[in-house]
């Protein structure tokens, strides 16, 4: 089932667990807002549902006394309802509990059998053990559409994993911002649609509780747009290091970086009979041959440089990045060059953004796991560079703690060479002076955008030709941009 975000202008800070947690104590009136989010969730389901026999799965917690709410909610509105404790409430779904009238079922198997409509409240985002037994039993006989409050039971609101066993939503309702697992997979599958709800926090609880972790889109970062006075050279210059072997990636790398806007981008070749070539592929892109690093230090305007498309993961790879990041320079590592210094992470050190995949992460800094906020956290401190670990789920991570998690990338963006771009992408950013987070974060975005309207059936080759078409689009949104002048 494909995931969608169910509110266009949703609000980019994600709250953990916890954080959610806090923002109810700070808001206080909890049971003014179990009534707000239960009501909620009967809104969502009479909008989306036509009416059925409806079973409630009550938990004992704050996710079950939403589900009383909706319970009363939707039987006031003529619906067949039932509720299914799995136990007692307590704290504030006492209250709830008390004011339910109608019938009670036993919570168990048999039980779902005869619901048109299953409403899962039993266990909210900060569940932290396995879901099994009976709660697991009987969440995976159901056949009727499953609207979950808050999470899915058994999905992770902190990092989208499943403790044990969760059940496939048809529609997620959760309030006042998303959490982690809203967007991280298997959680942001299983939630279905997700629709965010606003119960009457106020925002002013964020400011307390500072959140680090946002969803990436146009209103964290601002791209650059070149005046009237800008020339080429302002625009920054990226190299690009290219390998005989496989050039077809630094290719891609290149055309992605000129239409992300760098003035200038050299291939840095290993032979006249390479440099001729890119020439011919990429003639607006300057070529260059000569020994490396000397011949690629030698013009000190060189700044940027995009090292790993391409490249086999050897000593020339690992000496390259050595001397460049001796030479002070912004690198932007992917591919061969995180693989030859797998194992040595510490070598990355200063390096401006790195963008893994999976596997090359574990190489660098160990297995993700189920965790890959935290992963990408802890490695970015680690190696004092912006991590961009790649998926479907992108997670951006800064060295400061700071964190997004990119969830715009179609699936059909899984395709060779559609990470060369992302790294000319992001190269291209960061040479016109946007800071690392930040242009990792916005190249993440324009590479899922480009996607998005490149269609299913794109290859790699199709991405640059879409870069425009999300600049185009991000100013129509009215984000700010960063005017660059000479």
């Amino acid at each position: 089932m494909s995931a969608m975000i169910s509110r266009a202008a949703t609000p980019s800070e994600l709250l953990s667990p916890t954080e959610m947690a806090e923002a109810d104590r700070l808001a206080g009136n909890g049971p003014a807002l179990m009534e707000a989010a239960g009501t909620a969730v009967a809104h969502a389901i009479r909008s989306r549902f036509r009416p059925a026999p409806v079973l409630v799965l009550a938990g004992p917690g704050h996710n079950g006394g939403d589900g009383y709410v909706a319970a009363r909610h939707l039987e006031r509105a003529g619906w067949d309802v039932a509720v299914a404790p799995l136990a007692p409430p307590g704290g504030d779904a006492v209250g709830a509990a008390a004011r339910w009238r109608g019938p009670v079922r036993p919570f168990a198997p048999a039980s779902v059998a005869r619901a048109g409509l299953v409403v899962d409240a039993v266990f909210g985002a900060g569940l932290s053990r396995a879901v099994d037994g009976l709660v697991a039993e009987t969440l995976s006989v159901i056949r009727a559409p499953i609207v979950a409050v808050d999470v899915p039971s058994g999905v992770d609101g902190a990092t989208g994993a499943v403790h044990g066993f969760a059940p496939q939503a048809a529609l997620t309702v959760t309030f006042f911002r998303l959490k982690p697992g809203h967007l991280l997979l298997p959680g942001r599958d299983l939630c279905g649609e997700t629709l965010l709800a606003e119960i009457g926090l106020p925002e002013a609880v964020l400011e307390r509780i500072a959140p680090r972790t946002f969803r990436n889109n146009p209103t964290l970062w601002q791209l650059p747009q070149p005046g009237a006075a800008t020339h080429k050279h302002a625009r920054g210059h990226v190299t690009i290091l290219s390998s005989d072997a496989m050039s077809g990636a630094a290719l891609l790398a290149a055309r992605g970086a000129r239409r992300a806007g760098a003035g200038l981008v050299t291939l840095a070749c290993e032979s006249g009979e390479a440099a001729r070539a890119h020439r011919m592929a990429e003639p607006g892109a300057l070529t260059l041959t000569g020994d490396w690093p000397e011949a690629l230090l030698e013009d000190g305007r060189r700044d940027v440089f995009c090292v790993g498309p391409g490249l086999p993961p050897d000593a020339t790879t690992r000496g390259a990045v050595a001397a460049l990041l001796a030479a002070g320079k912004r690198l932007v590592l992917d591919a061969g060059a995180l693989t030859a210094l797998a194992g040595h992470a510490d070598r990355l050190e200063g390096a401006a953004i790195m963008t893994p995949h999976s596997a090359e992460f574990a190489r660098l800094f160990g297995e993700v796991g189920n965790d890959r906020l935290g992963a990408a956290r802890r490695a970015a401190s680690q190696s004092g560079s912006v991590v961009l670990l790649k998926g479907s789920d992108t997670v951006v991570a800064a060295p400061d703690g700071r964190a997004t998690i990119n969830d715009n990338a179609p699936a059909w963006l899984a395709s060779g060479g559609t990470g060369d771009v992302l790294a000319g992408i992001a190269a291209a950013l960061l040479a016109q002076g946007m800071p690392s987070f930040e242009a990792a974060c916005a190249a993440a975005w324009l590479h899922g955008e480009a996607a998005r309207r490149a269609g299913p059936g794109m290859i790699a080759e199709d991405l640059p030709q879409q870069i425009h078409a999300t600049f185009l689009h991000v100013a129509a949104l009215g984000y700010a941009t960063t005017r660059r002048e000479a």
